[in-house]
């Protein structure tokens, strides 16, 4: 069996997908992340609040997500539109829908 470079590989598939190439801490550390969110009367995240104080809606969330700006996110496409979520890590307490409200 061929040996692979798995760290290749994902980066082409991240980068196919839009998403930049990952290649160093550093990336990661230029990433903003979400601390906080807003929701309406149903209770559906609709803003966003980043460690630096910015305050995003939803679509320049969502836009900033996809372009990888931001730490921790994930864009899924589900119910006929794109959606934004935290990457599972099995940490209920950093889910966005248990992240404290602004």
């Amino acid at each position: 069996m061929d040996q692979k470079n798995f760290e290749e590989i994902y980066n082409q598939y991240r980068i196919q997908s839009g998403q930049p190439e990952l290649t160093d801490q550093e990336n990661s550390s230029q990433q903003e992340e979400i601390i906080a969110v807003r929701k309406n009367e149903d209770r559906d995240i609709i803003a966003f609040k980043t460690n630096t104080g910015r305050e995003l809606d939803y679509i320049m969330a969502l836009d900033e997500a996809k372009s990888g700006s931001l730490a921790h996110i994930d864009v899924f496409h589900k119910y006929g539109r794109d959606i934004i979520r935290s990457e599972p890590d099995g940490i209920e307490e950093n889910n966005l829908s248990n992240l404290p409200e602004f």
